[in-house]
């Protein structure tokens, strides 16, 4: 069965989808089987990694493609399942059906065929709480909680534990915080030291090595390319391989 990590923070700009498409990349080049679900209506899995499909995760949970038409190839060992903007009409239906339990574990439901197919699901969250977000915490088995270095960006972290502790209380729930990962840092600023610094006193070993602030890891995205493919010598390189390190030696 594959390893199912969701990567979330409330608060936009913490580097979420750039964390899929590189930790997913990692994984991919050494051999791990990877798939990334987009949960955000922007799409920007797909956008990001310059990958054109016809049937979106949107048409999936509304009955009107299956998940084998949904999935897409990326690169080798990754594929994507997409979304867009017909996602909004998706959760739209959500909110109307009747049977919430259902409901809450709709990813679930809609992707457990797959689940012997990969190595490791990567599920790129929305920053908006949601009906669709809830399935999706329900859905992982680990969090990954990007933070950039602002306190601001501290406070989507506060939200994401409150939002774990509560759904901790429902059955078949095994979510659980794994690791919290400083990005867009530079060990020259000082407020990025002290952010820094509070996460290793608040969550000391979940803390992972930082990602450091790159203009190689900005300029990527704009090329349809990994850090990997764009700038392999990069610092950004090198921080993104310690995290798929890091994961492997997990487990």
């Amino acid at each position: 069965m594959s390893k199912r990590i969701g990567v979330l923070n409330y608060k936009g700009g913490t580097g979420k989808t750039t964390t899929v498409v590189n930790l997913g990349a990692g994984l991919a080049s050494l051999g791990m089987r990877v798939l990334c679900i987009d949960l955000d209506a922007q799409g920007s899995l797909a956008t990001y990694l310059g990958v054109s499909y016809t049937h979106s995760l949107a048409q999936v949970l509304l009955d009107q493609a299956t998940l084998d038409e949904c999935i897409v190839q990326a690169r080798e060992n990754l594929d994507l399942i997409p979304s867009d903007g017909n996602l909004l009409q998706a959760e739209g239906n959500m909110w109307r059906m009747q049977n919430n339990g259902i409901v809450r574990h709709i990813l679930a439901n809609k992707t457990h065929a797959i689940d012997d197919q990969y190595d490791y699901i990567l599920v790129d969250f929305s920053p908006s709480v949601s009906l669709l977000s809830e399935s999706g915490l329900r859905y992982v088995q680990e969090l990954v909680v990007p933070v950039s270095m602002s306190y601001l960006a501290m406070v989507g972290i506060r939200q994401v534990i409150q939002r774990l502790k509560d759904i901790s209380q429902i059955p078949r729930n095994r979510a659980r915080l794994y690791l919290v990962l400083p990005t867009i840092f530079s060990a020259r600023v000082q407020q990025d030291r002290e952010v820094f610094g509070i996460l290793r006193r608040h969550f000391g070993h979940k803390v992972a090595n930082p990602i450091r602030k790159s203009i190689k890891l900005t300029e990527a995205p704009s090329h349809h390319q990994t850090i990997f493919e764009y700038s392999p010598r990069s610092n950004a390189a090198a921080d993104y391989t310690l995290l798929v390190e890091r994961i492997l030696r997990d487990g």
